[in-house]
């Protein structure tokens, strides 16, 4: 693999970090903003999320600057909104300026998910481009980790300490705008808006050896996509449309993040105090973490669907367990830590599998000419999942109660188990042009 590659990778993967950070960072500040501005339950609940409504128009219009612009001017973009969004959000005076800088960063995380999977597949060997679009996933839950750790650490600098925890996300994202001027534009991209010369050029630093061969499968896939119609919604791309809306769909209805956001609340509905309960919740993010580096260290050499296989098994298994807990109410055994440890088991799960798996595959299965349009609606398709998910499931937890309620997470990764072994393809070691020839119809 080509240093440069590396780099450049992991360059754009900070937007990554920055969207785990944003999204994560804002539990340590919710309490000391609602006191401040006097907020009643309805405002409060807006205001936690008003990031996420942005970030689910940014992920539905991602795609459009991606293509108009180009991947690293819209790159930029996103930093600078990120940049502004932190700046503001800490020094904002009243409540209705926090709103509107949460929504910038909001836009920010919107629009990175589609962007940054969508350049590194662009710029990365096939051979290595499962683990290079898997830093992105990977810098996520190290952002997410990062935030709690940063708001742990400036919880009690004094009155004004969330302002602090808001505004110390400028300098990741400062650094990422920073390190984007040394980052080229995708060559698909340039060969696909004619700059020919260009697109060779950043396809020798890539590949020095198959310059020609690399822009000839790409231009030969032009003419092919020239003769497609431009609308994703074109009878011929409607494999890789199911697919990506299929696999988002999947990645939420599993209950990720309503585990993840509801941790602490999941713990004490069996019976765990506050205390063990939170910390339960930072077992949960060290688990994140820890499999989701594994993942993408194992997704290049096993594949996708042994991943997505092996996944779905084990979130079968776990969520089946959780629910039967419930159901029995036996929270007792092991000292009351059954459920934690399942749960435990369950995020390492999901982030051995579709935490590593779902922006690596989204952004293989279209054609160049409509990649940033898929990427963005497999993004925002996985965005509205998750708002609905984080929104109804305490209304489904308290009227159906625990036991049904994971019985309806575990039903649903039976469903995502029989989708992998009878839909999804695999993509390991192809070219982005070779996956698109497969799924595409002619």
């Amino acid at each position: 693999m080509q240093r440069k590659v590396l780099f450049w990778s992991i360059v754009t993967a900070l937007g990554g970090f920055l969207f785990g950070f944003d999204t994560a960072v804002i539990s340590g500040a919710e309490k000391a903003i609602q006191q401040l501005w006097h907020l009643s339950a309805v405002e409060h609940g807006f205001t936690i999320s008003i990031a996420l409504i942005g970030t689910v128009l940014g992920a539905m219009f991602g795609g459009l600057p991606s293509d108009q612009l180009g991947r690293r001017q819209t790159l930029r973009w996103i930093a600078v909104l990120y940049l502004v969004s932190a700046l503001g959000a800490a020094l904002a005076p009243a409540w209705v300026s926090f709103l509107l800088f949460r929504f910038l960063g909001g836009l920010g995380v919107g629009a990175s998910s589609v962007t940054a999977p969508l350049y590194i597949s662009e710029i990365s060997p096939a051979d290595s481009r499962g683990k290079l679009v898997g830093l992105f996933q990977f810098n996520i839950v190290f952002g997410i980790l990062a935030a709690y750790l940063s708001n742990y650490l400036l919880a009690n600098v004094g009155e004004h300490s969330w302002r602090l925890m808001l505004g110390v996300q400028a300098v990741p994202a400062l650094a990422f705008l920073v390190f984007l001027f040394w980052v080229p534009e995708s060559p698909r991209w340039l060969l696909l808006h004619g700059r020919l010369a260009e697109g060779k050029d950043v396809l020798r630093l890539i590949s020095p050896a198959t310059v020609e061969a690399d822009t000839t499968a790409i231009l030969t896939a032009q003419e092919l996509a020239g003769q497609q119609s431009e609308s994703l919604w074109a009878a011929q791309y409607r494999t890789p449309v199911l697919l990506a809306m299929a696999f988002a769909f999947f990645n939420q209805v599993s209950g990720i993040n309503a585990i993840i956001y509801y941790a602490p609340r999941i713990f004490e509905m069996t019976g765990l105090g506050q205390g063990a309960a939170l910390l339960s919740s930072a077992g949960i993010g060290l688990v994140n973490f820890v499999f989701t580096l594994l993942g993408v260290n194992l997704i290049d050499r096993f594949g996708r669907r042994t991943l997505m296989r092996i996944g779905s098994v084990g979130l079968i298994a776990t969520l089946g367990l959780v629910a039967a807990a419930f159901y029995t109410s036996n929270f007792q055994i092991f000292n009351g830590l059954l459920v934690p440890g399942l749960l435990f088991a369950y995020i390492a799960f999901f982030a051995f599998s579709q935490g590593a798996v779902i922006w690596v595959f989204i952004s293989e299965i279209f054609p160049n000419a409509v990649r940033a349009k898929g990427q963005a609606l497999g993004s925002s398709t996985h965005w509205v999942m998750a708002t609905v998910i984080a929104f109804t499931f305490p209304y489904f937890a308290e009227r159906l109660g625990g036991g049904n309620t994971f019985a309806f997470f575990c039903g649903m990764m039976v469903l995502q188990l029989l989708f992998v072994l009878r839909f999804m393809p695999e993509t390991k070691g192809t070219s982005l042009e070779g996956v698109a020839k497969t799924l595409v119809m002619h």
